[in-house]
């Protein structure tokens, strides 16, 4: 028996809008779609799940409704490099939206220091010439 999953309603939709307005500071165009999942892992029925997807600042991200108040999401650069926020599912989607862009913005800054880390690490061990006296 297969379960329709509800779409997004208008309230949801906006709620988002709010959320990436006031995460980039400016309006952060998204689109719906959707996506198959496999919602039972005992199962391999796939799901056929709404879905917001938005692309900003190097990131995509997906935050997919899973059931009536429930979501799962994750952001990702290519197919190899994908990430998820540590938790399975949200009940509320707020709280996932939110996480989601913590969870991002958190690695944006981590590679940035292990690139600023990287590079200071690759000038110290250059060869800087003799002392002047």
């Amino acid at each position: 028996m297969k379960t329709t999953i509800p779409d997004y309603t208008d309230a949801e939709q906006k709620l988002v809008s709010a959320t990436l307005f006031e995460r980039y500071g400016k309006l952060v165009p998204f689109q719906l779609a959707d996506s198959e999942l496999q919602l039972d892992a005992s199962s391999e029925e796939l799901a056929l799940c709404p879905t917001i997807y938005w692309a900003e600042r190097g990131a995509q991200f997906v935050v997919c409704k899973v059931a009536a108040e429930r979501y799962r999401c994750q952001f990702f650069y290519s197919e190899t490099e994908q990430y998820g926020t540590g938790h399975d599912e949200y009940n509320s989607l707020g709280d996932c939206v939110l996480t989601l862009l913590q969870v991002q913005s958190d690695h944006e800054r981590q590679l940035a220091n292990i690139s600023s880390s990287a590079t200071r690490a690759k000038i110290d061990d250059e060869y800087h010439g003799p002392l002047m006296i």
